[in-house]
């Protein structure tokens, strides 16, 4: 598992927020091109670019939505999207959620159709996929689907390669392995202490992106760190909303 049920999201530095008091945003339901329903959370703005949030092994529950929100009021057009409208359907979930049988029937391309639609709903000039743990794997992926309106993407400790027995216990190809296939930049940040994603795995991923990317790794932080409660860490939090709005910022600048 990633964060906790009851996690918070790390407050944007003051100098991104343009929405003064803050962005609400709305549940709403979208379709897959596969005519899958699937939960959706969207918090809007007025820029020009968007983002995908990919959640962590629950799915949508409200840190996500938090974050949506939190990018909204940054000014960028944000959709917390949930990955098992084909096998949970659409109803928010509590905290006793049982969340892995639903995770393991997950395919990198199933949620690919969901990120398209998310992509659409957002109708943004350009987006940005931003994931976490399971959802920051997602989000590295995306990078070799060829989404329409894609720019880029980040991800916060994305598991880089697929465990036996673990998450996709067949084999799936994952982070790693498609990684040369990337066609968007990429932003990596990891956590240091994180005993998952190990100093030799990243390095082999930053080897093998062929497109302009930045790996930043927080010495010392564990896995899961971007979480408000987690004081120890509030200053690599803030450095990781810095970098991801930069991020933004340098794929709106004209080339």
């Amino acid at each position: 598992m990633c964060f906790p049920f009851d996690a918070i999201v790390p407050e944007l530095p003051e100098r991104f927020q343009v929405i003064a008091g803050g962005a609400a945003g709305e549940r709403l339901t979208l379709t897959s091109a596969d005519g899958t329903e699937f939960s959706a959370y969207l918090a809007q703005a007025d820029g020009p670019t968007g983002v995908v949030v990919l959640p962590d092994v629950r799915g949508l529950f409200r840190f996500y939505e938090q974050l949506a929100e939190r990018f909204a009021a940054a000014g960028h057009p944000a959709i917390a999207i949930d990955y098992f409208g084909r096998t949970a359907g659409l109803d928010p979930r509590d905290e006793d959620f049982e969340w892995m049988p639903h995770v393991k029937q997950t395919t990198p391309e199933n949620i690919a159709l969901d990120v398209a639609a998310a992509l659409q709903a957002l109708g943004t000039e350009r987006a940005i996929t931003v994931g976490f743990c399971f959802g920051g794997a997602q989000s590295f992926m995306s990078a070799t689907m060829g989404h329409a309106g894609l720019a880029g993407v980040v991800g916060f400790y994305g598991s880089l390669v697929s465990r036996p027995g673990g998450l996709q216990p067949d084999g799936t190809r994952w982070s790693i392995d498609r990684a040369p296939e990337a066609k968007v930049p990429v932003l990596g940040l990891f956590g240091g202490a994180d005993e998952n994603i190990t100093p030799d795995q990243i390095a082999a991923f930053d080897a093998a992106l062929p497109v302009e990317h930045e790996i930043h790794v927080y010495e010392g932080a564990p896995h899961s760190f971007f979480d408000r409660r987690q004081e120890s860490y509030k200053d690599e939090s803030q450095d990781a909303w810095e970098r991801i709005l930069g991020f933004i910022t340098a794929l709106e600048v004209p080339a």
